[in-house]
Protein backbone atom coordinates (compact mmCIF):
# COMPACT_ATOMS: atom_id res chain seq x y z
CA UNK A 1 0.00 0.00 0.00
CA UNK A 2 1.42 3.65 -0.82
CA UNK A 3 1.89 5.86 1.82
CA UNK A 4 -1.17 8.35 2.11
CA UNK A 5 -0.23 11.78 4.03
CA UNK A 6 -2.98 12.82 6.65
CA UNK A 7 -3.38 15.84 4.82
CA UNK A 8 -4.99 13.10 1.82
CA UNK A 9 -7.76 12.33 4.81
CA UNK A 10 -9.20 15.34 4.72
CA UNK A 11 -8.84 16.12 8.53
CA UNK A 12 -10.98 18.68 10.56
CA UNK A 13 -8.57 22.21 10.45
CA UNK A 14 -7.86 22.09 13.84
CA UNK A 15 -7.08 18.25 13.85
CA UNK A 16 -4.70 18.66 11.18
CA UNK A 17 -3.07 21.53 13.38
CA UNK A 18 -2.66 18.83 16.51
CA UNK A 19 -1.68 16.09 14.47
CA UNK A 20 1.41 18.21 12.82
CA UNK A 21 2.11 19.13 15.72
CA UNK A 22 2.13 15.35 17.12
CA UNK A 23 5.06 14.90 14.45
CA UNK A 24 2.82 12.57 12.11
CA UNK A 25 3.10 13.29 8.57
CA UNK A 26 2.23 9.95 6.68
CA UNK A 27 -0.59 7.66 7.86
CA UNK A 28 0.09 4.05 8.99
CA UNK A 29 -2.18 1.76 6.99
CA UNK A 30 -4.50 0.58 9.85
CA UNK A 31 -5.21 4.77 10.07
CA UNK A 32 -5.71 4.71 6.27
CA UNK A 33 -8.11 2.19 6.17
CA UNK A 34 -10.00 2.81 9.04
CA UNK A 35 -10.50 6.85 9.05
CA UNK A 36 -12.06 6.95 6.05
CA UNK A 37 -14.80 3.76 6.95
CA UNK A 38 -15.93 4.70 10.12
CA UNK A 39 -16.42 8.23 8.72
CA UNK A 40 -18.73 6.62 6.50
CA UNK A 41 -21.04 5.24 9.11
CA UNK A 42 -20.71 1.76 8.88
CA UNK A 43 -19.80 -1.28 11.21
CA UNK A 44 -15.93 -1.35 11.53
CA UNK A 45 -13.71 -4.60 12.57
CA UNK A 46 -10.05 -3.99 12.81
CA UNK A 47 -7.51 -6.49 12.71
CA UNK A 48 -4.31 -4.57 13.90
CA UNK A 49 -1.16 -5.06 16.54
CA UNK A 50 0.09 -2.71 18.84
CA UNK A 51 1.97 -0.25 17.07
CA UNK A 52 0.06 0.01 14.08
CA UNK A 53 -1.06 3.32 15.54
CA UNK A 54 -5.32 2.26 15.52
CA UNK A 55 -6.56 4.50 18.77
CA UNK A 56 -5.93 7.25 16.47
CA UNK A 57 -6.86 5.49 13.82
CA UNK A 58 -10.90 5.48 15.98
CA UNK A 59 -10.23 8.44 17.81
CA UNK A 60 -10.20 11.00 14.93
CA UNK A 61 -13.50 9.75 13.39
CA UNK A 62 -15.13 9.42 17.24
CA UNK A 63 -14.03 13.31 17.61
CA UNK A 64 -15.77 14.26 14.10
CA UNK A 65 -18.64 12.30 15.31
CA UNK A 66 -19.40 14.33 18.15
CA UNK A 67 -22.07 17.38 18.07
CA UNK A 68 -20.85 20.10 19.75
CA UNK A 69 -24.10 21.71 19.99
CA UNK A 70 -25.68 19.18 21.84
CA UNK A 71 -25.48 19.63 26.39
CA UNK A 72 -22.31 18.48 27.61
CA UNK A 73 -23.23 15.66 29.94
CA UNK A 74 -24.67 13.78 26.56
CA UNK A 75 -21.99 10.78 26.22
CA UNK A 76 -22.16 10.38 22.45
CA UNK A 77 -19.04 7.76 22.04
CA UNK A 78 -17.88 5.72 23.89
CA UNK A 79 -14.58 3.78 23.91
CA UNK A 80 -14.05 0.30 26.16
CA UNK A 81 -10.29 -0.91 26.82
CA UNK A 82 -9.09 -3.86 28.76
CA UNK A 83 -7.19 -2.41 31.24
CA UNK A 84 -7.24 1.25 32.61
CA UNK A 85 -3.28 2.10 31.23
CA UNK A 86 -4.80 1.64 27.76
CA UNK A 87 -7.67 3.69 28.95
CA UNK A 88 -5.44 6.39 30.12
CA UNK A 89 -3.42 6.20 27.06
CA UNK A 90 -6.55 6.34 25.03
CA UNK A 91 -7.83 9.82 26.56
CA UNK A 92 -4.34 11.57 26.13
CA UNK A 93 -4.39 10.54 22.91
CA UNK A 94 -7.92 12.16 22.31
CA UNK A 95 -6.73 15.27 24.31
CA UNK A 96 -4.34 15.88 22.44
CA UNK A 97 -5.94 15.60 19.08
CA UNK A 98 -8.73 17.71 20.18
CA UNK A 99 -6.01 20.41 21.68
CA UNK A 100 -6.86 23.71 18.74
CA UNK A 101 -10.48 22.00 18.96
CA UNK A 102 -13.16 23.10 21.98
CA UNK A 103 -16.42 21.46 22.96
CA UNK A 104 -15.00 17.95 22.99
CA UNK A 105 -14.56 16.58 26.75
CA UNK A 106 -13.18 13.25 27.09
CA UNK A 107 -13.35 11.19 30.67
CA UNK A 108 -11.30 7.77 31.08
CA UNK A 109 -13.67 6.40 33.99
CA UNK A 110 -11.30 2.97 35.74
CA UNK A 111 -11.17 0.87 38.50
CA UNK A 112 -8.60 1.11 41.38
CA UNK A 113 -9.26 5.09 41.58
CA UNK A 114 -11.61 7.56 43.56
CA UNK A 115 -15.50 7.11 41.84
CA UNK A 116 -16.43 10.78 43.24
CA UNK A 117 -13.62 12.39 40.61
CA UNK A 118 -15.05 10.39 38.25
CA UNK A 119 -18.18 10.92 38.78
CA UNK A 120 -17.92 15.29 39.34
CA UNK A 121 -16.31 14.59 35.26
CA UNK A 122 -18.85 12.90 34.44
CA UNK A 123 -21.12 15.37 34.28
CA UNK A 124 -19.63 17.09 31.34
CA UNK A 125 -18.41 13.95 29.19
CA UNK A 126 -19.00 13.38 25.70
CA UNK A 127 -16.17 11.11 25.05
CA UNK A 128 -15.65 7.99 27.74
CA UNK A 129 -12.73 5.77 27.72
CA UNK A 130 -13.16 3.07 30.36
CA UNK A 131 -12.72 -0.42 31.26
CA UNK A 132 -16.34 -2.89 31.04
CA UNK A 133 -15.99 -3.24 34.93
CA UNK A 134 -16.30 0.60 35.90
CA UNK A 135 -18.06 1.64 33.35
CA UNK A 136 -20.91 -0.99 34.45
CA UNK A 137 -20.33 0.78 37.81
CA UNK A 138 -21.44 4.29 36.79
CA UNK A 139 -23.96 2.61 34.62
CA UNK A 140 -25.88 0.92 37.83
CA UNK A 141 -25.27 4.43 39.42
CA UNK A 142 -26.82 6.03 36.68
CA UNK A 143 -23.65 8.55 36.48
CA UNK A 144 -22.95 7.28 32.82
CA UNK A 145 -26.41 7.18 30.61
CA UNK A 146 -26.00 5.99 26.99
CA UNK A 147 -29.29 6.73 26.24
CA UNK A 148 -27.64 9.28 23.03
CA UNK A 149 -24.83 7.13 22.42
CA UNK A 150 -23.58 7.24 18.38
CA UNK A 151 -20.67 5.36 18.67
CA UNK A 152 -19.17 2.30 20.69
CA UNK A 153 -15.66 1.10 19.84
CA UNK A 154 -14.25 -2.15 21.42
CA UNK A 155 -10.53 -1.57 21.40
CA UNK A 156 -8.51 -5.25 21.97
CA UNK A 157 -11.81 -6.63 22.22
CA UNK A 158 -9.66 -10.34 22.28
CA UNK A 159 -7.72 -9.12 25.38
CA UNK A 160 -11.33 -8.34 27.37
CA UNK A 161 -12.91 -11.46 26.54
CA UNK A 162 -9.82 -13.55 27.62
CA UNK A 163 -9.90 -11.56 31.10
CA UNK A 164 -13.75 -12.30 31.60
CA UNK A 165 -15.37 -9.16 30.33
CA UNK A 166 -17.78 -10.75 28.11
CA UNK A 167 -20.78 -10.65 30.37
CA UNK A 168 -19.98 -7.09 30.89
CA UNK A 169 -19.42 -6.07 27.10
CA UNK A 170 -22.65 -8.00 26.07
CA UNK A 171 -24.89 -5.60 29.34
CA UNK A 172 -23.49 -2.84 28.13
CA UNK A 173 -24.32 -2.79 24.74
CA UNK A 174 -27.41 -4.02 25.09
CA UNK A 175 -28.19 -0.86 27.09
CA UNK A 176 -27.02 1.08 24.12
CA UNK A 177 -29.24 2.55 21.10
CA UNK A 178 -29.60 0.22 18.31
CA UNK A 179 -28.83 2.11 15.78
CA UNK A 180 -25.35 2.81 17.06
CA UNK A 181 -22.31 2.51 15.22
CA UNK A 182 -20.22 -0.43 16.85
CA UNK A 183 -16.18 -0.35 16.05
CA UNK A 184 -13.58 -3.64 16.96
CA UNK A 185 -10.43 -3.26 16.74
CA UNK A 186 -8.46 -7.34 18.25
CA UNK A 187 -4.96 -8.63 17.32
CA UNK A 188 -6.55 -12.15 16.99
CA UNK A 189 -10.29 -13.20 15.65
CA UNK A 190 -11.03 -16.16 17.55
CA UNK A 191 -14.53 -17.35 17.69
CA UNK A 192 -15.49 -15.33 20.55
CA UNK A 193 -14.79 -12.63 19.22
CA UNK A 194 -16.77 -13.73 15.87
CA UNK A 195 -19.54 -14.64 18.06
CA UNK A 196 -19.86 -10.98 19.49
CA UNK A 197 -19.40 -9.13 16.15
CA UNK A 198 -22.76 -11.34 14.39
CA UNK A 199 -24.72 -10.52 17.82
CA UNK A 200 -23.53 -6.88 17.97
CA UNK A 201 -22.26 -5.62 14.66
CA UNK A 202 -24.65 -5.28 11.34
CA UNK A 203 -22.64 -6.28 8.13
CA UNK A 204 -19.18 -5.18 9.27
CA UNK A 205 -17.01 -4.21 7.24
CA UNK A 206 -13.10 -5.99 7.74
CA UNK A 207 -10.01 -4.43 7.55
CA UNK A 208 -6.89 -6.42 8.48
CA UNK A 209 -3.43 -5.00 7.59
CA UNK A 210 -0.11 -7.28 6.90
CA UNK A 211 0.39 -9.21 10.40
CA UNK A 212 4.10 -9.14 9.49
CA UNK A 213 4.21 -5.36 8.71
CA UNK A 214 5.03 -4.72 12.27
CA UNK A 215 7.91 -7.42 13.32
CA UNK A 216 9.55 -8.09 10.36
CA UNK A 217 11.42 -5.66 8.51
CA UNK A 218 13.14 -3.80 11.64
CA UNK A 219 13.81 -6.38 13.81
CA UNK A 220 16.43 -9.26 14.19
CA UNK A 221 14.89 -12.12 15.41
CA UNK A 222 16.81 -15.24 16.96
CA UNK A 223 16.20 -18.08 19.74
CA UNK A 224 18.75 -20.08 21.87
CA UNK A 225 17.72 -23.41 23.18
CA UNK A 226 18.71 -24.37 26.80
CA UNK A 227 18.20 -27.61 28.96
CA UNK A 228 15.38 -27.78 31.42
CA UNK A 229 15.96 -25.61 34.15
CA UNK A 230 18.69 -23.33 33.11
CA UNK A 231 16.20 -20.56 31.31
CA UNK A 232 17.18 -18.39 34.32
CA UNK A 233 20.99 -18.82 33.81
CA UNK A 234 20.29 -18.33 29.84
CA UNK A 235 18.66 -15.20 30.78
CA UNK A 236 21.30 -13.67 32.94
CA UNK A 237 24.09 -14.46 30.58
CA UNK A 238 22.35 -13.14 27.32
CA UNK A 239 21.42 -9.45 29.48
CA UNK A 240 25.23 -9.33 30.59
CA UNK A 241 26.30 -9.96 26.98
CA UNK A 242 23.62 -7.41 24.92
CA UNK A 243 23.82 -4.94 27.35
CA UNK A 244 20.11 -3.44 25.94
CA UNK A 245 19.44 -0.41 27.55
CA UNK A 246 15.83 -0.49 27.26
CA UNK A 247 14.36 -4.28 27.26
CA UNK A 248 10.92 -6.30 27.98
CA UNK A 249 10.49 -9.95 29.16
CA UNK A 250 7.54 -11.54 28.34
CA UNK A 251 6.17 -14.24 30.94
CA UNK A 252 2.85 -16.25 30.38
CA UNK A 253 2.07 -15.87 33.92
CA UNK A 254 2.14 -13.56 36.93
CA UNK A 255 4.02 -15.84 39.14
CA UNK A 256 6.55 -16.09 36.52
CA UNK A 257 7.30 -12.48 36.53
CA UNK A 258 7.25 -12.21 39.66
CA UNK A 259 10.45 -15.05 39.86
CA UNK A 260 12.09 -13.76 36.89
CA UNK A 261 11.83 -10.09 38.03
CA UNK A 262 12.76 -11.17 41.61
CA UNK A 263 15.72 -13.82 40.10
CA UNK A 264 17.28 -10.34 38.26
CA UNK A 265 16.97 -8.19 40.98
CA UNK A 266 18.97 -10.56 42.90
CA UNK A 267 21.77 -10.41 40.41
CA UNK A 268 22.16 -6.96 39.98
CA UNK A 269 20.13 -6.13 36.71
CA UNK A 270 17.59 -2.88 37.18
CA UNK A 271 14.47 -4.67 36.84
CA UNK A 272 11.07 -4.57 37.82
CA UNK A 273 8.16 -6.59 37.47
CA UNK A 274 4.52 -6.08 36.26
CA UNK A 275 0.97 -8.02 36.24
CA UNK A 276 -2.41 -7.49 37.16
CA UNK A 277 -2.12 -8.75 40.69
CA UNK A 278 -0.57 -5.78 41.36
CA UNK A 279 -2.14 -2.34 43.15
CA UNK A 280 -2.66 0.55 40.63
CA UNK A 281 0.11 3.07 42.55
CA UNK A 282 2.16 0.36 41.74
CA UNK A 283 1.83 -0.57 38.38
CA UNK A 284 1.71 3.37 37.69
CA UNK A 285 4.82 3.46 39.20
CA UNK A 286 6.73 0.53 37.69
CA UNK A 287 5.11 1.63 34.42
CA UNK A 288 6.56 5.76 34.52
CA UNK A 289 9.71 4.10 35.52
CA UNK A 290 10.29 2.44 32.55
CA UNK A 291 8.67 4.84 30.26
CA UNK A 292 11.15 7.23 31.47
CA UNK A 293 14.44 5.32 31.14
CA UNK A 294 14.64 4.78 35.10
CA UNK A 295 13.91 1.08 34.92
CA UNK A 296 16.18 -0.75 32.34
CA UNK A 297 14.24 -3.78 32.05
CA UNK A 298 10.18 -4.77 32.69
CA UNK A 299 9.35 -8.06 33.42
CA UNK A 300 5.40 -8.25 32.41
CA UNK A 301 2.64 -10.58 31.05
CA UNK A 302 0.73 -10.03 27.79
CA UNK A 303 -2.12 -8.15 29.01
CA UNK A 304 0.14 -5.44 31.69
CA UNK A 305 2.09 -4.70 28.79
CA UNK A 306 -1.06 -3.31 26.85
CA UNK A 307 -0.62 -0.13 28.14
CA UNK A 308 2.93 -0.01 27.33
CA UNK A 309 3.84 2.91 24.77
CA UNK A 310 8.02 2.99 24.51
CA UNK A 311 9.58 3.75 21.16
CA UNK A 312 12.91 2.90 21.87
CA UNK A 313 12.82 -0.48 23.59
CA UNK A 314 15.68 -2.00 22.09
CA UNK A 315 15.37 -5.84 22.85
CA UNK A 316 12.42 -7.69 23.61
CA UNK A 317 12.76 -10.97 25.37
CA UNK A 318 9.72 -13.82 25.17
CA UNK A 319 11.42 -16.20 28.50
CA UNK A 320 7.99 -18.00 28.21
CA UNK A 321 7.24 -18.94 24.81
CA UNK A 322 4.32 -16.76 23.32
CA UNK A 323 0.84 -19.13 23.45
CA UNK A 324 0.01 -18.63 20.09
CA UNK A 325 1.79 -17.04 16.78
CA UNK A 326 -0.18 -13.74 16.68
CA UNK A 327 0.76 -13.51 20.91
CA UNK A 328 4.66 -13.57 19.46
CA UNK A 329 4.27 -10.79 17.02
CA UNK A 330 2.22 -9.00 19.62
CA UNK A 331 5.45 -9.01 21.75
CA UNK A 332 8.18 -8.33 19.68
CA UNK A 333 6.05 -5.50 17.95
CA UNK A 334 7.10 -3.59 20.79
CA UNK A 335 10.92 -3.17 19.62
CA UNK A 336 11.94 -1.73 15.83
CA UNK A 337 9.61 0.90 16.15
CA UNK A 338 9.97 4.54 15.05
CA UNK A 339 11.97 3.22 12.32
CA UNK A 340 14.64 1.85 14.51
CA UNK A 341 16.23 -0.90 14.62
CA UNK A 342 15.28 -4.12 17.04
CA UNK A 343 15.96 -7.38 18.70
CA UNK A 344 13.76 -10.10 19.60
CA UNK A 345 15.22 -13.21 21.68
CA UNK A 346 13.05 -16.27 22.67
CA UNK A 347 14.38 -18.96 25.38
CA UNK A 348 13.39 -22.29 24.56
CA UNK A 349 14.04 -24.98 26.40
CA UNK A 350 13.30 -28.26 25.49
CA UNK A 351 12.30 -30.22 21.65
CA UNK A 352 8.83 -28.93 21.59
CA UNK A 353 9.26 -25.63 21.91
CA UNK A 354 11.96 -25.86 19.29
CA UNK A 355 9.32 -27.05 17.13
CA UNK A 356 7.34 -24.14 18.02
CA UNK A 357 9.84 -21.83 17.24
CA UNK A 358 10.37 -22.97 13.80
CA UNK A 359 6.33 -23.18 13.71
CA UNK A 360 6.36 -19.32 14.43
CA UNK A 361 9.28 -18.78 11.68
CA UNK A 362 7.09 -20.45 9.35
CA UNK A 363 3.68 -18.39 10.28
CA UNK A 364 5.17 -14.91 9.60
CA UNK A 365 7.90 -15.55 7.30
CA UNK A 366 10.67 -14.95 8.89
CA UNK A 367 14.11 -15.74 8.76
CA UNK A 368 14.24 -16.85 13.26
CA UNK A 369 17.99 -18.08 14.29
CA UNK A 370 19.37 -20.26 16.49
CA UNK A 371 22.12 -18.42 18.36
CA UNK A 372 24.96 -19.42 21.20
CA UNK A 373 24.72 -18.93 24.36
CA UNK A 374 27.33 -16.49 25.33
CA UNK A 375 29.80 -17.90 27.86
CA UNK A 376 31.37 -16.24 31.10
CA UNK A 377 34.58 -16.00 28.69
CA UNK A 378 32.51 -14.14 25.68
CA UNK A 379 31.02 -12.03 28.24
CA UNK A 380 34.03 -10.71 30.17
CA UNK A 381 35.73 -10.28 26.29
CA UNK A 382 32.61 -7.96 25.58
CA UNK A 383 32.71 -5.91 28.80
CA UNK A 384 36.46 -5.51 28.13
CA UNK A 385 35.97 -4.65 24.04
CA UNK A 386 32.98 -1.86 25.74
CA UNK A 387 35.79 -0.68 28.11
CA UNK A 388 38.07 -0.09 25.72
CA UNK A 389 35.51 1.55 23.42
CA UNK A 390 34.38 3.92 25.73
CA UNK A 391 38.16 4.79 26.85
CA UNK A 392 38.92 5.62 22.96
CA UNK A 393 36.07 8.52 23.20
CA UNK A 394 36.98 9.70 26.73
CA UNK A 395 41.13 10.21 25.12
CA UNK A 396 39.57 12.01 22.00
CA UNK A 397 37.97 14.57 24.25
CA UNK A 398 39.82 17.13 26.66
CA UNK A 399 40.44 15.96 30.29
CA UNK A 400 39.61 18.52 32.85
CA UNK A 401 42.43 20.23 34.18
CA UNK A 402 41.99 19.30 37.29
CA UNK A 403 42.33 15.65 36.29
CA UNK A 404 45.72 16.66 34.15
CA UNK A 405 47.39 18.26 37.08
CA UNK A 406 46.80 15.09 39.02
CA UNK A 407 48.53 12.55 36.85
CA UNK A 408 51.11 14.80 35.88
CA UNK A 409 51.71 15.18 40.14
CA UNK A 410 51.65 10.78 40.07
CA UNK A 411 54.44 11.30 36.98
CA UNK A 412 56.36 13.77 39.12
CA UNK A 413 56.49 11.37 41.96
CA UNK A 414 58.40 8.65 39.75
CA UNK A 415 55.17 6.17 38.51
CA UNK A 416 55.06 5.10 35.49
CA UNK A 417 52.00 6.67 32.87
CA UNK A 418 51.21 3.04 31.94
CA UNK A 419 50.79 1.79 35.90
CA UNK A 420 49.12 5.21 36.96
CA UNK A 421 46.68 3.91 33.80
CA UNK A 422 46.04 0.65 34.76
CA UNK A 423 45.36 1.36 38.74
CA UNK A 424 42.86 4.10 37.39
CA UNK A 425 40.73 1.51 35.16
CA UNK A 426 41.20 -1.07 38.20
CA UNK A 427 39.66 1.36 40.39
CA UNK A 428 36.74 2.46 37.90
CA UNK A 429 36.18 -1.30 36.20
CA UNK A 430 37.19 -3.52 38.83
CA UNK A 431 34.43 -3.31 41.49
CA UNK A 432 31.75 -4.52 38.70
CA UNK A 433 30.26 -7.46 40.19
CA UNK A 434 29.30 -9.99 37.28
CA UNK A 435 27.61 -13.29 39.75
CA UNK A 436 28.57 -15.10 36.64
CA UNK A 437 31.00 -17.30 38.48
CA UNK A 438 29.31 -20.53 38.89
CA UNK A 439 26.92 -19.97 35.59
CA UNK A 440 27.75 -22.29 33.09
CA UNK A 441 24.63 -23.01 30.35
CA UNK A 442 25.27 -24.84 27.12
CA UNK A 443 22.65 -25.35 24.14
CA UNK A 444 20.93 -28.69 24.47
CA UNK A 445 22.83 -31.48 22.57
CA UNK A 446 20.12 -33.34 20.99
CA UNK A 447 19.70 -32.89 17.62
CA UNK A 448 15.73 -31.86 16.45
CA UNK A 449 14.47 -33.59 13.60
CA UNK A 450 13.06 -33.00 10.69
CA UNK A 451 9.19 -33.03 10.15
CA UNK A 452 6.22 -32.07 11.73
CA UNK A 453 4.75 -33.16 15.54
CA UNK A 454 1.71 -34.53 15.33
CA UNK A 455 -0.49 -36.52 17.99
CA UNK A 456 -1.20 -39.61 16.17
CA UNK A 457 -3.98 -40.56 19.02
CA UNK A 458 -2.79 -42.62 21.28
CA UNK A 459 -2.42 -41.54 25.46
CA UNK A 460 0.27 -41.97 27.99
CA UNK A 461 0.00 -40.93 31.39
CA UNK A 462 1.66 -38.69 33.58
CA UNK A 463 1.93 -38.15 37.37
CA UNK A 464 2.43 -34.90 38.92
CA UNK A 465 3.14 -35.08 42.75
CA UNK A 466 -0.07 -33.22 44.16
CA UNK A 467 -3.21 -33.90 44.99
CA UNK A 468 -6.44 -34.00 46.51
CA UNK A 469 -4.67 -32.98 50.06
CA UNK A 470 -3.63 -29.58 48.23
CA UNK A 471 -6.97 -28.87 47.18
CA UNK A 472 -6.73 -29.10 43.51
CA UNK A 473 -9.27 -29.80 41.02
CA UNK A 474 -9.47 -30.63 37.49
CA UNK A 475 -9.56 -27.00 35.90
CA UNK A 476 -6.43 -26.49 37.76
CA UNK A 477 -4.10 -29.21 36.26
CA UNK A 478 -5.80 -28.44 33.00
CA UNK A 479 -4.99 -24.62 33.73
CA UNK A 480 -0.91 -25.71 34.41
CA UNK A 481 -0.69 -28.26 31.42
CA UNK A 482 -2.18 -25.80 28.92
CA UNK A 483 -0.39 -22.54 30.17
CA UNK A 484 3.22 -24.37 30.29
CA UNK A 485 3.13 -26.34 27.37
CA UNK A 486 1.35 -26.29 23.83
CA UNK A 487 -1.51 -28.55 24.22
CA UNK A 488 -5.24 -27.11 24.83
CA UNK A 489 -7.63 -28.40 26.99
CA UNK A 490 -9.51 -30.94 24.35
CA UNK A 491 -5.97 -32.60 23.99
CA UNK A 492 -5.73 -33.83 27.41
CA UNK A 493 -7.22 -37.07 28.72
CA UNK A 494 -8.58 -38.87 31.31
CA UNK A 495 -7.58 -36.78 35.26
CA UNK A 496 -7.17 -39.15 38.20
CA UNK A 497 -6.99 -37.21 41.46
CA UNK A 498 -5.87 -38.96 44.44
CA UNK A 499 -4.49 -37.84 47.65
CA UNK A 500 -1.25 -36.96 46.92
CA UNK A 501 -0.68 -37.01 43.28
CA UNK A 502 -2.55 -36.44 40.19
CA UNK A 503 -2.72 -38.51 36.94
CA UNK A 504 -3.00 -37.75 33.38
CA UNK A 505 -3.58 -38.99 29.85
CA UNK A 506 -2.08 -36.68 27.88
CA UNK A 507 -1.19 -37.25 23.81
CA UNK A 508 2.05 -40.06 23.07
CA UNK A 509 3.81 -37.54 20.99
CA UNK A 510 3.82 -34.66 23.27
CA UNK A 511 4.61 -37.74 26.40
CA UNK A 512 8.62 -36.04 26.36
CA UNK A 513 7.88 -32.45 25.75
CA UNK A 514 5.03 -32.13 28.43
CA UNK A 515 7.10 -33.68 31.15
CA UNK A 516 9.93 -31.31 30.06
CA UNK A 517 7.90 -28.39 29.58
CA UNK A 518 6.33 -29.38 33.35
CA UNK A 519 9.70 -28.70 34.91
CA UNK A 520 9.13 -25.60 37.66
CA UNK A 521 5.63 -25.64 37.53
CA UNK A 522 3.55 -24.29 39.97
CA UNK A 523 -0.07 -25.39 40.73
CA UNK A 524 -2.85 -23.91 43.82
CA UNK A 525 1.10 -22.08 44.68
CA UNK A 526 2.75 -25.47 45.01
CA UNK A 527 6.03 -26.47 43.16
CA UNK A 528 5.57 -29.43 41.48
CA UNK A 529 7.40 -32.16 39.96
CA UNK A 530 5.78 -33.90 36.54
CA UNK A 531 7.29 -37.79 36.00
CA UNK A 532 5.95 -40.56 33.28
CA UNK A 533 3.92 -42.37 34.92
CA UNK A 534 4.72 -46.24 35.90
CA UNK A 535 2.03 -49.03 36.14
CA UNK A 536 4.04 -50.11 39.39
CA UNK A 537 3.02 -46.54 41.03
CA UNK A 538 0.46 -47.02 43.85
CA UNK A 539 -1.64 -44.01 44.88
CA UNK A 540 -0.72 -44.00 48.04
CA UNK A 541 -3.61 -44.78 51.52
CA UNK A 542 -5.37 -41.79 52.80
CA UNK A 543 -6.11 -42.08 56.74
CA UNK A 544 -9.80 -39.86 57.84
CA UNK A 545 -11.34 -39.68 60.36
CA UNK A 546 -14.80 -40.93 60.58
CA UNK A 547 -18.06 -37.88 60.05
CA UNK A 548 -18.37 -37.02 64.04
CA UNK A 549 -14.76 -37.77 64.75
CA UNK A 550 -13.61 -34.15 65.58
CA UNK A 551 -10.84 -34.78 67.96
CA UNK A 552 -7.30 -36.46 68.88
CA UNK A 553 -8.71 -38.67 71.33
CA UNK A 554 -11.55 -39.79 68.46
CA UNK A 555 -12.02 -43.32 66.86
CA UNK A 556 -9.40 -43.44 64.12
CA UNK A 557 -10.22 -45.64 60.71
CA UNK A 558 -7.71 -47.04 57.97
CA UNK A 559 -9.01 -46.40 54.87
CA UNK A 560 -8.37 -45.85 51.40
CA UNK A 561 -10.22 -43.34 49.77
CA UNK A 562 -11.27 -44.18 46.30
CA UNK A 563 -9.69 -41.73 43.82
CA UNK A 564 -12.18 -39.17 41.64
CA UNK A 565 -12.04 -39.83 37.70
CA UNK A 566 -12.51 -36.60 35.34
Amino acid sequence: MEDISFSELNLMPKIQMAIDEMGFDVSTEIQAKAIPMIRSGVDVIGRSQTGTGKTIAFAIPAIEKIDTDEERSTVQVLILCPTRELAQQGCEEIKKLIKYKSGIYPVEVYGGAPMDRQIMKLRKANIVIGTPGRVMDHMRRRTLKLDNLKMVVLDEADEMLSMGFKEDIETILIDTPADRQTVLFSATMPASIMALTKQFQKNPKVIEINKAQVTLENINQAFVDVPMGRKMDALNLLLRFYSPKLAMIFCNTKSMVDDVSGYLTNNGFNAEGLHGDMKQAQRTKVMDSFKYGKTAILVATDVAARGIDVNDVDYVINFDIPQNVEYYVHRIGRTGRAGKAGKALTICSGRHQAYTMRSIAFSVKSEINEIPIPSVEDINAKSDENHIIAIEEALNSRAKDKFTNMAQELISKGYEAEKIAAVMLQLHFGTEETHLKDIKVEARSKPIAQGSFRANGDFQKIVIDIGRSNRVAPNHIVGAITERTSLSGKDIGKIEIFDDRTVVAVPSSNISSVVDDMVGCKICGQPTKTALFSDKQKPAARRYYGKNEKDSNSRRTNGYRPKRSY
